[in-house]
């Protein structure tokens, strides 16, 4: 090997060594290049001015090569962590959506489970007492609307499906004035409390928009 040839190659390693410091200086802390690395490049350039110019591409190719290798692995890199982050982003956000869609599922059945309960045809009884007539509600009113509609029932007729307002004519449970207006939820509106139920829970859904809406309407006027 000439002289100029391991010049050229010492050239090359150092020019290689040089640029790899110089592309991490700045990719890990952002700095401008120091007065020693000025030197060193100078030299370097110094040194790449003696050799031949055939040889003078081949050490300036090594250079660019390593720089480029240096920023690929330097943008593969930050490419990886921006996928990572935007797959967690993504499953986080199926991870809500399921929860989402299992609640509203769950309301939704039951929903329907309390719709069939009020829709279900419920044998007559000759008589009924409190306690049962209270079962009834039980089923035919949504859970967590049977208190409102139970301190509404409380007020109107203490839970005597055969209540009568001697002035106005209301009647039944929930006090329907008149009480045939009961008669679109079955014929048998004066002596079934199913169906007197099922009326008055219909009339405070479409009127006021549920029982508990009812019962606030009640609170501050005295009647719904």
């Amino acid at each position: 090997m000439s002289r100029n040839s391991a010049r050229g190659f010492a050239v090359v390693s150092a020019t290689a060594v040089t640029t790899v410091g110089a592309v991490m200086g700045v990719a890990q802390a952002g700095t401008a290049q120091t007065a020693d690395d000025a030197a060193t490049t100078a030299s370097d350039s110094t040194l790449l001015a003696d050799l031949p110019l055939g040889e003078q591409a081949q050490v300036q190719t090594a250079s660019l090569t390593q720089q480029a290798d240096t920023q690929a692995v330097a943008a593969d890199a930050s490419a990886k962590k921006v996928a990572e982050e935007s797959a967690r982003k993504a499953a986080a956000k199926t991870a809500v959506a399921r929860q989402q869609a299992a609640k509203e599922a769950a309301a939704k059945a039951k929903q329907e489970k309390e719709a069939k309960a009020a829709s279900a045809s419920y044998p007559q009884q000759a008589s009924y007492t409190v306690a049962e007539v209270q079962a009834l509600a039980r089923q035919i009113v949504p859970s967590d609307q049977f208190q409102c509609f139970s301190n509404i029932v409380d007020h109107e007729s203490t839970w005597n499906y055969r209540a009568q307002n001697p002035s106005s004519g209301a009647y039944g449970l929930v006090q329907a004035l008149p009480g045939s207006k009961m008669s679109s939820a079955g014929a048998d509106w004066q002596t079934n409390p199913a169906t007197q139920i099922k009326w008055g829970l219909n009339y405070m859904n479409v009127r006021y928009g549920s029982p508990c809406d009812a019962w606030t309407y009640w609170q501050a006027n005295g009647s719904y």
